[in-house]
């Protein structure tokens, strides 16, 4: 399934290796003045290009492959847009790839990465795309990022504000320590993982609905359709069953019963390390901490996912 959302829907295109990717999105009102500075600052954090005022410049460019420093991930717009305003009509827009290098990965043709999809998709679809995984990369995240920047200026303002930032690295839950941390794993040609923790201000009380619509499940749903990414939990999550209920009774993590209780919703994610590493014998470009670059992601989908509940 390549679309999300039911009322405020992003539809993703494009393989890694091919001539784009991009995305078409429904439900947009009309009026909304987007902001393209914040789509190209967001855009540069998913690549791990230096920002300023967020904390991944901390380790900016540490373990960041090749290919995302140098695509510069210009974005066209292709409809539903005139002037910077949104017209209400379905909005298009593409992103080509100019740092495509298939031939990279041309001996994957006749074989398969462990730890990626190549083997599924093939025995799912009887063929596919070898070109560093296709749809499977997470080069489609970036037009994840672009709906999402849409979705969380539509957000602000009605007040909503979402922030996500990496918390640990490996075992290293020290800030000032990932980027060494990163860096020794990229010096020894292997990889490593991280959380990600996220912070959702401002939404208001009653938004998810029990019993099969809860909205911590929206957001598990999300944010596991990112790659990589193994696990979620929210509020005291999986730390909570060592402590006994009189501890921690007074924690809700924002969501009640599935419903926003009007509190901050706070939740984490967990990424693997990428299986493809030098050490694993695996060629082509590739992250130490394929974390760090989901910070922005993470975000991306949290706000794809409100503005469809709150559609």
């Amino acid at each position: 399934m390549n679309s999300f959302g039911t009322n405020w829907t992003f539809t993703s295109f494009g393989e890694s290796h091919g001539l784009a990717i991009g995305g078409v999105l429904d439900g947009v009102p009309s009026g909304l003045h987007i902001d393209f500075d914040m789509i190209r600052s967001e855009l540069d954090r998913r690549a791990g290009r230096p920002i300023s005022n967020h904390q991944s410049s901390i380790i900016n460019n540490i373990g960041v492959s090749s290919r995302a420093k140098n695509e510069p991930d210009k974005v066209e717009w292709l409809s539903g847009v005139m002037d910077g305003v949104t017209l209400g009509t379905p909005i298009a827009f593409i992103i080509y790839n100019n740092d495509a290098k298939p031939e990279d990965y041309e001996y994957l043709k006749h074989t398969y990465r462990v730890g990626h999809a190549d083997k599924a998709y093939e025995q799912k679809y009887g063929i596919r795309d070898w070109r560093g995984g296709g749809r499977a990369s997470a080069r489609e995240t970036a037009a994840r990022v672009v709906a999402g920047c849409i979705a969380k200026q539509q957000l602000s303002s009605r007040g909503i504000t979402i922030q996500a930032s990496l918390i640990q690295v490996g075992a290293e839950t020290d800030p000032t320590r990932f980027a060494e941390t990163i860096a020794t794993y990229q010096r020894e040609g292997d990889s490593i993982g991280g959380i990600v923790e996220c912070r959702v201000t401002g939404l208001p009380v009653g938004v998810g609905d029990p019993i099969f619509d809860k909205l911590q499940a929206h957001l598990a749903f999300a944010v596991m359709s990112i790659n990589a990414c193994k696990g979620f939990e929210y509020g005291t999550g999986f730390a909570g069953v060592t402590k006994p209920g009189s501890a921690i009774n007074h924690i809700s993590g924002g969501i009640a019963g599935g419903i926003s209780d009007g509190t901050d919703i706070t939740f984490r994610c967990v990424f693997k390390p990428t299986p493809s590493t030098p050490k694993a014998g695996v060629k082509g470009r590739h992250d130490a901490c394929v974390a760090t670059r989901a910070v922005p992601v993470v975000e991306a989908m949290t706000a794809i996912a409100l503005a469809d509940l709150l559609a």
